[in-house]
């Protein structure tokens, strides 16, 4: 499923977490990880003090190889963790080397950043998830354990990137025996257009919700997986976050849907409001 892991590593806590959750993916299912650490040295910054772009590559490489052969004697997996520093903003250091290597997961971690500055200055994670070439792990915090992903939950709204989502969620069953659970968020069209409701309105948008749900259900079957259903409405972002708190649930997947606009910039997405609450790591589906 997934055979080449970017890790964005910096030594944070953060990124720690995520090294941690790829490194467990190997020892279970094999594969390789890069470890990709960016220096940005700015224009001014080599002008006034030059010393310290070599000082910073230095570090760089100390703390992943630290990291690196820590994390290989721990689990066991010399020859599967690699390590390279790169000069250049981190976003853009972590997709080349993705295209470079032809990876098929990034795996990051995040603070998850809220409020005005992350809105006007922007993330790595949230440039990550707008360029990346492939699949992208976010993590917040160390997880319990590195074992397999037990309980997943998908957000599951019938469009193509979802469906797309879902054969990675049924893959993780086949191959970590997990139970999946598929949750269609009913729009709160209300809310979005001029829209004046009624009971025979309410039932066609219910009824159209059990037929996406169902339909999630008919293709995970058709690849040999059975997944629970389960529909809510109001707003997505906190409902996808207040049903994997409710279930338990190890991992959240979600299919990444473009951005649109200054105004969708400025507002966020979906994905990455679900990012800054979520309980467990978010597997965000290209």
């Amino acid at each position: 499923m997934y055979e080449k892991i970017i890790v964005g590593y910096d030594d944070s806590e953060f990124s720690s977490a995520a090294l941690c959750q790829a490194a467990g993916w190997i020892r279970r299912h094999g594969g390789t990880a890069v470890l990709a650490h960016s220096v940005f040295f700015s224009e001014e910054e080599f002008t006034s003090l030059p010393e310290q772009r070599e000082q910073r590559f230095k570090l760089g490489r100390n703390m992943c190889s630290i990291a690196r052969d820590s994390m290989s004697a721990e689990l066991g997996l010399n020859g599967n963790l690699l390590a390279f520093v790169c000069e250049g903003e981190p976003h853009e250091v972590l997709v080349d080397m993705a295209r470079a290597k032809n990876a098929d997961l990034i795996a990051l971690g995040t603070h998850g950043r809220k409020g005005i500055k992350k809105i006007f200055m922007g993330s790595v994670t949230s440039r990550v998830l707008q360029s990346s070439p492939c699949d992208v792990l976010i993590v917040k915090k160390a997880a319990d354990c590195e074992g397999p992903y037990r309980s997943v939950l998908l957000s599951y709204d019938g469009s193509p990137v979802s469906k797309k989502a879902l054969g990675r969620a049924c893959e993780l069953a086949k191959i970590e025996g997990s139970e999946v659970t598929a949750l269609y968020v009913v729009p709160r069209y209300e809310e979005m257009v001029e829209f004046i409701s009624s009971s025979i309105i309410k039932e066609n948008i219910a009824l159209d919700a059990r037929k996406v749900l169902s339909e999630a259900a008919s293709l995970a079957a058709e690849m040999g997986v059975t997944v629970k259903t389960e529909m809510a409405d109001g707003n997505e972002a906190e409902r996808i976050v207040e049903t994997a708190r409710k279930l338990k649930n190890d991992l959240i997947i979600r299919g990444t849907h473009g951005w649109v606009g200054f105004d969708k910039a400025l507002i966020g997405s979906v994905i990455e409001n679900v990012i800054i609450n979520a309980p467990c790591p978010v597997l965000a589906v290209r």
